[in-house]
């Protein structure tokens, strides 16, 4: 193997073995069939060639085994600027032509590996082609890392080329740029900032890539703005890091340390669920060090979950106290809330609790909250405020409305506002003893001595109410007063008949009187005195 330096600055370590093709007449040999390169250098490649003599040189190319087709180095985009043929002039003797050419690329790069090959094209139309042609391998210095067991706390670093044999110790280390010392290997502290890289004497300008533990790791996200539940979402991790860095994620719970990870440059969440919000952490690791990123925050935004009511303090509810109705729901953002009584909308401000202080009655019902954000809504459980209160003042009235006679029948009737429902007890007034039980008192076959005053107690468990006092004006029935109107009238005929009766006789005694005077004889002066009737029915 020769090592060529050139005033340039290329190397290239040959494998000198040649190649030949031809005939008597044509042929082709190459000095070296197989050189090694580093990337960046510059290289060149010769050629020996034969011809025979009559023949003319028209056209002279290099081409790689790249394409199906051979195509000239000097029209192939891969190579534009970075070739350059040397042809001296040839020599033709006896029978034969003779000659050399040179191909030099410059700017080696690791795509330029290949297999080169020379073409002449002469007069004759004939092209001519050295087969085999030869190998360039393009390769970079390494620094490859070996961790001995021993130390835990720094690795053994040894610069390594393809294009050298094993043993070669002439290598130059750099930390940040700056020379260290000579020789195969170097240390490295674990999670030092320092970048180390190597370089081969005499080709210094060529220096490795660096090797250095993982930067701090940056982190995004795809696709950018708002995370909605429901949505894929990738973060990505990056760091800057040789060897590349291999990754971990980690979800941050507070006051604890950080839970599962999964091992990956990029999280996933397909599809990204409201718990999947929080604090994930992103390590980057490679053989040098270990970096964490900074806290990246998921916020994953929904419509509102889970929507309650829950009423406060529970149980029954008296009337003058106070009840506090809370609506709560899972949301981000944070929900705005709309209160239902009955189904019919409560005007309250959209974040408070919903207050009932004091209670009244008719705040008796059945009470719902509807939570809304950006991203949806969703109505709550109902809840029963049942609202206990003491009878307010019974209403009593009467059936059948009107005169109430004597011997019909009427029914009185209790009414009241009360929750729990009253219980009705029906008095007379300085009755002094309980009437009846119930909402409905009825009266059969009355009589004036039931006409009076009657009022009903309601009550229930919280308290009870008196009605206002209601008078029955009970008349005596037609029958009784044809009764008294028969007797008045017999009474007055008996009298009247015995005045005509007396009348009568009287009359009659008095004529009697005057016709015995007139037959003579002398009347009687006595007079007689009638006798007086006895009335045993007066």
């Amino acid at each position: 193997m020769n090592l060529r330096t050139a005033a340039t600055g290329f190397v290239a370590f040959l494998l000198s073995v040649p190649a030949l093709q031809g005939n008597d007449d044509w042929a082709f040999t190459y000095p070296s069939s197989n050189i090694c390169a580093l990337r960046g250098s510059t290289v060149e490649i010769r050629c020996n060639y034969k011809y025979p003599k009559g023949h003319a040189v028209e056209k002279i190319q290099w081409f790689t085994n790249k394409h199906d087709e051979p195509v000239d180095l000097k029209d192939d985009t891969d190579y534009t600027g970075r070739v350059e043929y040397s042809f001296p002039e040839h020599r033709c003797r006896y029978y034969s032509c003779t000659g050399t050419c040179t191909l030099r690329i410059r700017g080696l790069t690791l795509s330029d590996s290949a297999e080169y090959k020379f073409r002449i094209t002469t007069n004759h139309g004939g092209a001519y082609s050295g087969l085999p042609g030869v190998k360039l391998s393009v390769t970079d210095l390494q620094v490859k890392v070996v961790i001995p067991p021993s130390s835990p706390n720094r690795v053994q670093l040894e610069c390594h080329s393809m294009c050298h044999p094993a043993g070669y110790d002439g290598y130059i280390w750099y930390r940040d740029g700056t020379q260290r010392h000579q020789g195969r290997f170097t240390w490295f502290n674990i999670n030092s900032e320092y970048r180390t890289s190597c370089a081969v004497q005499g080709s210094e300008h060529l220096p490795s890539p660096s090797v250095y533990a993982p930067e701090t790791p940056s982190v995004g996200w795809t696709p950018p703005g708002v995370i909605k539940e429901g949505s894929s979402v990738n973060l990505t991790c990056t760091s800057e890091a040789n060897p590349v860095a291999k990754y971990t994620w980690s979800k941050v719970t507070t006051g604890h340390p950080p839970g599962h990870s999964v091992q990956g440059q990029q999280l996933s969440f397909h599809p990204i669920q409201s718990s999947d919000s929080g604090q994930y952490l992103c390590t980057a690791e490679n053989e040098l060090g270990t970096e964490t990123s900074s806290s990246f925050s998921i916020d994953v935004k929904y419509g509102p979950k889970n929507t309650s009511v829950i009423p406060s303090p529970p149980g029954e509810t008296m009337e003058g106290g106070s009840v506090t109705l809370s609506c709560s729901s899972d949301a981000n953002p944070a929900a705005d809330y709309t209160w239902f009584r009955d189904n019919q909308p409560l005007l309250w401000e959209p974040r408070r609790p919903y207050t009932l202080d004091p209670v009244r009655s008719k705040d008796r019902g059945t009470y719902h909250c509807q939570a809304e954000n950006q991203y949806g809504y969703l109505g709550s459980n109902s809840v029963f405020i049942d609202v206990l209160y003491a009878p307010k003042t019974p209403s009593v009235s009467v059936r059948p409305p009107g005169e109430i006679k004597e011997g019909g029948s009427v029914t009185l009737s209790c009414s009241s506002d009360a929750n729990p429902a009253a219980d009705y007890t029906w008095f007379r007034e300085h009755g002094g003893s309980v009437e009846e039980l119930g909402e409905n008192y009825t009266i059969s076959n009355i009589t004036t001595e039931l006409g009076g005053n009657y009022y009903c107690e309601a009550r229930n468990a919280v308290g009870l109410q008196n009605s206002t006092l209601m008078f029955l004006n009970v008349t005596a029935t037609s029958s009784s007063s044809v009764t008294t109107i028969t007797v008045v009238r017999g009474t007055v005929a008996v009298l009247l008949a015995t005045i005509l009766l007396l009348i009568f006789l009287w009359m009659r005694r008095k004529t009697a009187s005057r016709k015995a005077g007139g037959q003579g004889g002398r009347p009687d002066t006595r007079e007689e005195s009638l006798p007086c009737p006895v009335y045993d029915n007066l």
